[in-house]
């Protein structure tokens, strides 16, 4: 802007000489310029009032329009900013085939302290020694009245601790929310589903980490948020896991083992209904792992999936199977039976049954040396190939942690020797889950299956190893083995059941065998004619009294276990019995035994 001079010094000189006073034009230039002065400061004014007021109609449009947003939305209770890292604490439930909780989260609180706003530490520590006896009073004190800033004290409590240690009134006790683990079937399949511990943790949650069985091996799908909290569907039925916990518990104090193991699997899916051992543990409460001894002391270890063992007899099937595979043999082909030396080695039987056997008499009778005599038909290259296919070379591809633990123990020269000690189950350990799985492709036409305890789990067709021919012919000769061989006990009226019984020396670790221990094994196929579940059932070192003697075998201790465990859970699993005439197990009677500890 260009100010106009206040004394234009042409206007002046021009008043001079027409004799007018100067100082008239200097008044009047103030007057225009104070005029000018005073518009422009009105226009002003007149533009911020106007902006002024517009900006007060928009605050008032908007406030009104998120009054009536308010009004209209559902009241909601006002949520605490948390500046605290997140930690992820939600975790899905586990559920059994019928969709019953197995495991499931509780909410609950953690207590701990922070001494500096404590007013009597030591009276808190008095009290804080009542509430929960397992603390340590001496500790408290220390904690409470050195320079620590925070105390963890409980990382769980119940409601009836936390109203007691509310009672205490001191400000220095605190709560912080979150989620423990809960199985509310207390030890029911607690080796399925291994347990969990606290991960990263903060005053106002805890992260739950898988630290064994399915907990373990699914920690992440059970952790991961884009699956919406969908449960983790088990296999497992928990109706047929109750009764086979409940008989084999009860066989275990019958036939003073001690240890026991028991497996149920559907022999077309290879999807486990049941898994069992013996002593098992409370995954709400799970005991710390032994730090020495023998691991399989310890109710943590999974003889079902860890136990590697000779599994005895058990295994002849395999070598008849193979041997009827290759044209070696068939159910009727005869073979010499009479006692022979291998090397250094004598191949004999438990009892003399005589020269000549067939294939059929050799299951049905057990013998050592007529299935040596199949062995050295088929070879030791392709009995080992064989076994491999088979899956007794390799650990069991279920999913739990402690699978890869159970791995196979084989001889470090696969010799003719050896070839035929495995063939009667000697010289090769494996876990009863091997055995199983082997015995559902057995059952099912020959096809191998891969066990698994997930439902509904999508596999490829396992590997033909077997004909379907040979399959049919093998379980009838099974069959036989419990209708009149060493397996009878096992003949439940009602389930045509094919089986094979194995009793196996146990190892020494140092070397050699137990004159006196034994692994006892039943490893059956119900019901025969329309195969559909195999059962496995291992005794470890049972004993009973029958007919004036001690007996170790398992015709006498694994086999009448089993045979009350079939009858018990197969009308569970929705079978039908073909009469229903009782049955009695020549006056052995199994009654349930109470859980101690």
């Amino acid at each position: 802007m260009i100010r106009t001079p206040l004394r234009p010094l042409p206007r002046i000189l021009d008043a001079r000489a027409r004799g007018e006073n100067p100082d008239a034009i200097e008044k009047e230039n103030i007057r225009i310029r104070g005029e000018q002065m005073r518009d422009r400061t009105r226009n002003s004014a007149s533009v911020r009032l106007l902006l002024l007021g517009g900006m007060f109609l928009v605050a008032f449009v908007t406030i009104c329009v998120r009054m009536g947003m308010i009004a209209g939305a559902e009241p909601q209770e006002p949520q605490a900013a948390d500046t605290a890292p997140a930690i992820l604490a939600q975790r899905a439930d586990i559920t059994d085939r019928e969709g019953r909780v197995l495991a499931t989260n509780l909410v609950t609180h953690a207590l701990y302290a922070q001494p500096p706003m404590m007013i009597d530490p030591i009276n808190c520590a008095r009290k804080l020694v009542k509430i929960f006896p397992d603390l340590n009073y001496d500790r408290l004190v220390k904690d409470f009245t050195g320079g620590r800033k925070f105390v963890w004290i409980k990382k769980t409590i119940s409601p009836e601790q936390m109203q007691a240690v509310h009672d205490i009134g001191d400000p220095g006790l605190l709560f912080g929310p979150r989620e423990m683990r809960l199985y509310p079937n207390g030890s029911l399949a607690a080796h399925v589903l291994g347990g969990t511990r606290f991960g990263a943790e903060g005053v106002n949650s805890a992260e739950i980490v898988g630290v064994a069985g399915v907990e373990k091996a699914f920690d992440g799908w059970l952790r991961d948020p884009a699956n919406k909290g969908a449960p983790l569907q088990l296999s497992v039925d928990l109706t047929i896991q109750a009764a086979v916990e409940d008989i084999l518990s009860g066989g275990m104090t019958v036939m003073k083992a001690k240890g026991a193991s028991a497996i149920v699997m559907d022999v077309h899916t290879g999807e486990i209904v049941a898994m069992a051992s013996l002593p098992d543990f409370d995954p709400n409460h799970r005991p710390s792992p032994l730090t020495k001894g023998d691991a399989s002391d310890s109710p943590l270890f999974n003889r079902a999936v860890q136990g590697v063992y000779e599994l005895g007899s058990t295994f002849k099937p395999f070598a008849v199977a193979q041997a009827m595979q290759l044209g070696l043999v068939s159910p009727t082909t005869v073979l010499d039976t009479t006692p022979f030396k291998m090397g250094r080695f004598w191949i004999k039987d438990f009892h003399n049954y005589g020269a000549r056997l067939s294939t059929t008499e050799i299951l049905v009778n057990s013998s050592n040396i007529g299935t040596a005599r199949i062995v050295q038909l088929i070879g030791p290259d392709r009995q080992k190939a064989f076994l491999t296919r088979l899956g007794f070379l390799a650990p069991t591809p279920v999913e739990l942690t402690e699978a890869p633990t159970g791995r196979p123990i084989v001889p470090a020269r696969w010799s003719e020797i050896s070839s035929m000690t495995i063939g009667y189950g000697h010289g090769l350990s494996a876990s009863p889950l091997h055995l199983a799985s082997a015995y559902a492709t057995i059952a099912n036409g020959g096809r191998l299956v891969r066990p698994t305890l997930v439902h509904d789990e999508k596999h490829a067709p396992g590997e033909q190893v077997m004909s379907e021919d040979v399959s049919k012919k093998l379980l009838a000769m099974m069959r036989a083995v419990v209708t009149r061989g060493t397996a009878s006990f096992a003949n439940v009226k009602g389930y045509e059941v094919a089986g094979k019984t194995g009793t196996a020396d146990k190892v020494k670790p140092t070397g050699g065998y137990y004159d006196n221990k034994v692994m006892a094994t039943f490893a059956g196929v119900f019901p025969v004619t329309d195969p559909k579940y195999v059962l496995v059932l291992s005794l470890d070192e049972p004993s009973t009294f029958v007919a004036g003697e001690d007996r170790r075998t398992a015709g006498w201790t694994a086999v009448p276990v089993a045979a009350e465990l079939i009858r018990r859970i197969a009308p569970l699993l929705g079978l039908r019995p073909q009469d229903t005439e009782p049955d009695v197990l020549d006056g052995i009677q199994l009654t349930r035994a109470k859980k101690t500890g």
